[in-house]
Order: C-alpha cells, then structure tokens, then sequence
C-alpha cells in the first residue's frame, strides 16, 4: 500500500508559478513511476507528466517548457513545478504511483488560474 499527499495548490494569476509536492509513505525507488495528472471541471483526467524510478521524465504536450516534474528519493518526495501558468490549467491536480501490480491515487489538490 501506498500513501500519497499532495501540497502546494492554490490561486495564482496568469502567467505565474505554483510548485506541487506530492509526499509518500513508500521509499520512492520502489516505485517504478511516479506521475502527476489532472482534471478540469466537466474533462477527463489526463496524464501531466511522469517521472520513472531511474529519473526520467515525459510530459503532456500542453505543459512541456512550463512544466517541470522532480524526484527527491531522500524525502520520498515528487514535485512538479509550475511556470507560466494559463487560465486552462486550472484543474484539480492529483498524485499517482505506480508500483508492481498496483495503482495509486493521491486525494488532489486544487490549481486555480486567474486572467
């Protein structure tokens, strides 16, 4: 079992920064990968960035060059780090990992985008 947190959401006006923190119960090198997704109201989640036990990343084609996904396996933490953030990246943002058989959710954290 897996436990995630995530921290860092809130309110930020266009063009600004948030950074996320996503804290687990679970050394994060046992976990094959780790990954940030998102969901706006009324839209499906969809897949933000990932980032696999070994350090390397991939990211949404709506994010790349903004976004930025890290790995702190001393603080068995994930982050992702925000940069000129748009009104259509509001969303509730949630944490995942992914370990052998297993699939698991953070409880989201909310990113609001102001014009």
């Amino acid at each position: 079992q897996v436990q995630l947190v995530e921290s860092g959401g809130g309110l930020v006006q266009a063009g600004g920064s948030l950074r996320l923190s996503c804290a687990t119960s679970r050394r994060t090198f046992t976990i094959n990968y780790m990954a940030w997704y998102r969901q706006a109201p009324g839209k499906q989640r969809e897949l933000v960035a990932t980032i696999t036990s070994s350090g390397s990343t991939d990211y949404a084609d709506s994010v790349k060059g903004r976004f930025t996904i890290s790995g702190d396996n001393a603080k068995n933490s994930v982050y992702l780090q925000m940069n000129s953030l748009k009104v259509e990246d509001t969303a509730v943002y949630y944490c995942a990992a992914a370990a052998i058989g297993s699939f698991y959710w953070g409880q989201g954290t909310q990113v609001t985008v102001s014009s």
